[in-house]
């Protein structure tokens, strides 16, 4: 029975680096007769430009179908001047989350020791770097209502947005990190400003309510804003994070930098189900977009990730992550990760080494 994935490449250097996640999936959908049926579609600015929304209906109907959903990424100025919000790139990608009701976002920042120079923080701080954040993907202040920009009594505009979850959404998040947590160094760390905000009072609760389940592991709480000075200072006293949607977005791409480049990061979005869609952590980069020198390892980390979590295909997605591995061992670099002494290499040189890569595995 075949396993359907949509492919998604999106805007700026998401069709680069899609192509070269796609060509690793067929080379493995062979050699380990996964079954994969991949189809196209459109997401975000692309999806605008055809059908004059950034998540048309066809779309909505394909991701139903599938069994994952492999995304490049979203979004640039080409679209930033629309009049209207609701038709921008990126309402796009939300509605597909929240269509799917994809409300585990899981963001990996492990550091290759190959790319330990890479980071900008001194190599003992972040050598041997392991951290897995989990973010809900669905709530909070990115769809709280009411939501707007209004004028007051006295003319002045004023933006208002409202940060808002219930009790349900954050045990189902705070499940999956515990899980997560077991399967890896027992340790849970909860983001939150529980000393300002209300819902985040709740969150704290029913965390805690949630840990009852699982004695085995250690839990924490740290205030957001510590927590990002903590992810520079010490990140490796992290194992899991567990936070929402606001907070996880920033603070998932600090911790993707401490890893040398935010272009090595994959990360997946799941239902309650472990259907997913799966995309890198870094944005549509459209200020190099078209130049073929983008880094499309954390794509190809990305499909690795959807075999691992949704597809079933355990064996296919070490054999990915061992090649890449491989190529970093021989000094390819793309721009974001390279440094003296390294070879440089473009969009596709990176692809085909991951391919030949591929073979020795």
């Amino acid at each position: 029975m075949s396993k359907k994935v949509l492919v998604l490449p999106g805007d700026g250097i998401g069709p680069e680096i899609v192509a070269e996640a796609v060509k690793v999936l067929d080379v493995v959908n062979a050699r380990f007769g996964l079954g994969l049926a991949m189809e196209e579609g459109l997401l975000g600015g692309a999806a605008y430009d055809v059908h004059g929304k950034p998540l048309p209906e066809v779309t909505m109907e394909q991701a139903r179908a599938a069994d994952a959903i492999l995304l490049g990424a979203v979004g640039g100025p080409k679209w930033d001047t629309l009049p209207d919000r609701e038709l921008r790139p990126e309402k796009g990608l939300l509605g597909l989350r929240g269509g799917l009701e994809l409300f585990a976002n899981l963001r990996p920042a492990i550091l290759y020791p190959q790319l330990a120079a890479a980071s900008t923080l001194k190599p003992e701080v972040v050598s041997g770097l392991d951290i897995l954040i989990v973010r809900e993907l669905t709530g909070g202040i990115y769809f709280g209502q009411p939501r707007g920009i209004r004028t007051l009594e006295n003319g002045e505009r004023q933006g208002y947005n409202t940060d808002v979850y219930s009790e349900s959404e954050i045990r189902r998040i705070a499940k999956v990190a515990f899980e997560a947590a077991q399967k890896r160094g027992k340790k849970l760390c909860s983001v939150d400003k529980a000393n300002v905000l209300e819902v985040t009072v709740l969150w704290r609760e029913i965390v805690n309510e949630v840990a009852k389940d699982y004695p085995d592991v250690e839990v924490s709480h740290m205030y957001v804003d510590n927590a990002a000075m903590q992810l520079v200072r010490a990140p490796k006293q992290f194992d899991v994070m567990v936070t929402g949607n606001l907070f996880g977005d920033i603070l998932s791409d600090a911790a993707a930098m401490l890893t040398g480049s935010i272009g090595m990061l994959p990360s997946a979005s799941l239902d309650k189900n472990n259907k997913g869609m799966y995309e890198p952590c870094h944005g549509s980069a459209p200020d190099i977009a078209g130049k073929g020198i983008a880094n499309p390892l954390a794509t190809i980390l990305s499909a690795a990730m959807m075999l691992r979590y949704s597809l079933n295909a355990a064996a296919a997605a070490d054999a990915i992550e061992a090649a890449v591995s491989n190529v970093l061992d021989q000094g390819l670099r793309t721009g974001d990760i390279w440094s003296e002494g390294m070879t440089r290499v473009n969009t596709q040189e990176m692809g085909a080494a991951v391919l030949a890569a591929l073979q020795e595995v």
